[in-house]
């Protein structure tokens, strides 16, 4: 909105060469209240005077010897190449009024003059520049403030990606986490662990530990493979057990059996736990057979001879996880020491088990009694051994 005190403080160039008209204008404005009102009789100023002191309004004769106001115009769109020409031209011949708007006047005011209608057309062509001038103002106040914004929305895109980035690596490292989680401890247990506070602060440790009072144990052990070793080098002794014991965990897998652990050459597995079975000796028994199967096949494609010996006791334990930082889910008690002892105290070839789990198997499975053996640090127990598989019962 362009008040009146605005106008009348414009800065006005009056040009003519006749130094009569130019008092003549003069004296018409400052009487209407400009104060603004410079003036000039050399047209070759022009451009210089406008380019220092940015007039509002250049009132223009066009009929001046030397250089004519077409001229003075041109020189000003060098100086003001923005294409608006802030001039009102004065002119006593019709003709030129045209020819003077298409060379970038905006008004004309006729000789002789009219005081109305030269402070008339000065005013509105005052109003039309100032209102320009506030236009381009706002113009670039709005240009400024959409560089702002489009400067703002690339950072905020940037911050966008760069959290993008930083939670897509979380997700990853945590669905690394996880998957190193599951690869050494039951899921439920795993599941357990990762709300555990005393692993993201300073707090004391939370037992993870549970009783089981219905689990079979199994421990199998690759015979003499420690005089087998030797004949080995690192990497092949290492891809050896790799490979029988890979074909352990599939085994287990599809039995319903949690890996314990492995212990050198020896292989560590239970089955009702951590969620219980009703048929956890059942499950057991099918691993060692399988275990046996399999390793017979390891035996043809390698051409080695290596035995297994497996033994298997049910009863209850106590399961938890031991370790802060390297964890490790293992399992304690009476039925743990008895089902080791069943390994060693075994057959070579053989899966040896106790009258505890005899007593929850059936069919299909083909059972042979051993009889009494003393077992050290335990005493007689009677042993069975797990012939194999009725291929008549389904199992």
């Amino acid at each position: 909105m362009i008040h009146p005190s605005d106008i009348l403080a414009a800065r006005i160039l009056v040009v003519d060469d006749l130094e009569a008209n130019v008092l003549l204008l003069e004296r018409i404005l400052h009487a209407a209240g400009y104060n603004g009102v410079e003036s000039t009789t050399n047209p070759r100023m022009v451009a210089d005077l406008h380019g220092r002191n940015h007039y509002d309004l250049i009132v223009l004769d066009l009929q001046m010897p030397g250089m004519d106001g077409f001229e003075v115009m041109e020189n000003l769109k060098v100086v003001q190449p923005d294409s608006y020409l802030p001039v009102i031209v004065v002119t006593a011949q019709p003709d030129h009024k045209l020819r003077a708007l298409q060379a970038g006047a905006k008004d004309f005011v006729s000789k002789p003059f009219d005081l109305g209608e030269v402070l008339m057309r000065v005013r509105n062509m005052l109003e039309v520049r100032l209102l320009h001038s506030e236009s381009l103002q706002h113009g670039k106040e709005l240009e400024r403030k959409v560089r702002e914004l489009e400067a703002s929305r690339e950072t905020i895109v940037r911050q966008s990606d760069e959290l993008r980035r930083l939670y897509e690596q979380l997700v990853c490292e945590q669905q690394v986490t996880e998957r190193l989680l599951l690869n050494v401890l039951p899921s439920p247990i795993a599941e357990r662990l990762k709300l555990r506070s005393d692993l993201i602060a300073a707090s004391p440790p939370e037992v993870i530990a549970d009783r089981f009072e219905a689990v079979s144990v199994l421990f199998a052990d690759l015979v003499q493979f420690t005089r087998f070793s030797p004949g080995l080098s690192p990497e092949r002794l290492v891809a050896v057990l790799n490979e029988i014991f890979a074909d352990f965990d599939t085994i287990a897998d599809k039995r319903g059996l949690e890996k314990i652990k492995t212990i050198g050459d020896a292989y560590m597995a239970a089955a009702g736990l951590p969620v219980p079975a009703a048929d956890h000796a059942v499950r057991a028994a099918h691993m060692a057979l399988d275990m046996m199967e399999s390793l017979s096949r390891f035996n043809a494609r390698s051409g080695y001879g290596l035995q297994l010996r497996v033994g298997i006791h049910s009863g209850a334990v106590i399961a938890g996880v031991i370790g802060r930082r390297k964890f490790i889910y293992d399992l304690w008690g009476e039925t743990v020491n008895i089902a080791s002892r069943m390994e060693s105290h075994g057959i070579a070839g053989c899966v040896q088990v106790t009258e505890a789990t005899r007593q929850k198997l059936g069919k299909p499975f083909v059972l042979e009694a051993r009889g009494a053996i003393d077992v050290k640090g335990i005493g007689e127990l009677h042993t069975w051994l797990v012939a194999g598989r009725d291929t008549d019962a389904p199992g």
